[in-house]
């Protein structure tokens, strides 16, 4: 799984009946700092994330795939959490870093 944020959202006049009721979001992965890290990827939204948000996201086609209940869907990449909090901790047990 990856951690990213939302950073926008594609609109299309015509999709394929598997995508009926999801958006597709435009997501940027961040390291566990919410810094930028990677290229931005395309993922379905499963869980009503809005632009900003720090979400998980699953690539890998083939258990994409199984969330949505169609083995042939052509995606590789769905969201399946919103993150409330971060906390990052050094090897001694001590927080260096929260983010919400």
């Amino acid at each position: 799984m990856t951690l990213a944020r939302v950073i926008g959202n594609v609109v299309s006049t015509i999709k394929l009946p598997i995508y009926e009721g999801f958006k597709i979001l435009v997501v940027q992965p961040v390291d566990p700092k919410g810094e930028s890290k990677g290229k931005t990827l395309l993922a379905l939204d499963t869980v009503q994330a809005g632009e900003g948000d720090v979400v998980l996201v699953l690539q890998e086609g083939n258990s994409a795939r199984l969330i949505v209940g169609d083995d042939m869907a052509p995606m590789r990449c769905v969201i399946v959490g919103c993150v409330a909090e971060v906390v990052v901790v050094d090897d001694s047990g001590r927080k260096v870093w929260r983010a919400t």
